[in-house]
């Protein structure tokens, strides 16, 4: 039995009555950019989230470098980030006019460390960007304190973590903004770009509906400069119909997540640990592993995909050389890009698929099921 790594197509097969109408919908109304699909979508996904405004855009990249733009980040700004992120985080950084101040992350979550932060700290740093990484939860908690103490303005970037919780509240409240990816193999994923920034300031959604669209204030009035960001009707209407089953899916992928872990505990693998008083939304499931290629390769071998998230801490990337950062400069998140590997996790994985999986990982290191 072979095993993909993600089931675009499962999803829509599941959902497409649902979706062939919302679709259809849009197509019959003749209304394709910012209208009332996009509205709707803003309002639902802000209660699914138990915040005050959720403002829609073109993709993740974007909602992050507009969340920076809508709390005030001026050009020559630090911010403060993960380095085992993916490029699209400082890409957005380096969009807003922003200068990435890379730190390291804690070992059992692979999360954005506090004291890390805390050190690599100037005093040009303004922002402290939280990324909730493989669908756990970053330590909102102690972030938020240092951002207190220091006068930074806590931002978090949830694209993978739709629908995760700490201490009952949903990621993407903790902050003064929070960015979301809508890309298709997210827990709520579009099928095309899409993004948003959900907030409980006021102000802050107000500057953001202008930054989206060319700073207007009114049409063809621009109170400050802006760019085209905009998620276009149908991807809304689209995401309106996924939404309810959100909940749902992310429930299942806990499950599954909860058959690896038992399956996988014997085993000479690093297992991602999940914070107390956190609800994971399982986005990945990730084992760490100094054989990882031939982990992978192996289990390729047996037909079942796997996907590395990421093999190249940022500050090795040739693009942002600039940075002056060498190898050794943050060992974990070096650590982490080096053994990683996500087995399949998806909602439409049966469970004789995630025991094919189980299966083909023990029979690596030797183990029977």
């Amino acid at each position: 039995m072979s095993v993909v790594f993600a089931a675009l197509d499962a999803d829509y097969q599941g959902k497409k009555d649902l979706i062939d109408a919302a679709v259809a919908r849009v197509l019959a109304s003749g209304w394709f950019i910012l209208g009332k699909e996009v509205a709707a979508f803003e309002a639902a996904f802000a209660d699914f989230l138990g915040v005050a405004h959720v403002v829609a855009c073109a993709n993740g990249t974007e909602a992050i470098a507009l969340a920076l733009l809508a709390a005030g980040a001026e050009p020559g700004d630090e911010v403060l980030l993960p380095a085992n992120a993916c490029v699209p985080v400082i890409a957005a950084v380096r969009l807003a006019g922003a200068k990435p101040c890379l730190c390291d992350v804690d070992s059992e979550t692979l999360t954005l460390d506090p004291e890390s932060a805390a050190r690599e700290r100037t005093g040009a740093a303004r922002f402290l960007l939280a990324v909730h990484f493989y669908g756990g939860v970053a330590d909102v908690e102690a972030l938020a304190a240092l951002a207190q103490r220091e006068g930074l303005t806590l931002i978090e970037d949830c694209a993978q973590s739709h629908g995760a919780t700490f201490r009952g509240r949903s990621t993407g409240g903790f902050g003064r903004a929070a960015s979301f990816s809508f890309y298709p193999t997210k827990n709520l994923g579009a099928y095309g770009d899409g993004g948003a920034v959900a907030t409980n300031d006021a102000g802050v959604a107000q500057r953001l509906r202008q930054l989206r669209q060319y700073g207007w204030s009114r049409r063809d009035y621009a109170e400050q400069e802006g760019r085209n960001s905009r998620l276009d009707e149908l991807q809304a209407a689209i995401l309106a119909a996924k939404l309810p089953f959100l909940a749902g899916e992310n429930e299942r992928r806990r499950e599954i997540a909860a058959r690896y872990d038992a399956a996988f505990a014997d085993l000479p693998l690093r297992l991602l640990s999940t914070r107390e008083g956190a609800v994971p939304a399982r986005h990945l499931y990730p084992v760490r592993t100094e054989r990882r290629d031939a982990l992978r390769a192996h289990l390729a071998a047996c037909g079942v995909e796997t996907a590395v998230h990421y093999p190249t801490p940022l500050h090795l990337h040739p693009a942002y050389a600039f940075l002056g950062r060498v190898r050794g400069d943050f060992p974990v998140s070096e650590a982490a890009c080096e053994t990683v590997l996500s087995l399949p996790l998806h909602p439409a994985l049966s469970d004789s698929q995630a025991e094919t999986v189980i299966a083909a990982v023990r029979g690596f290191f030797g183990e029977r099921p």
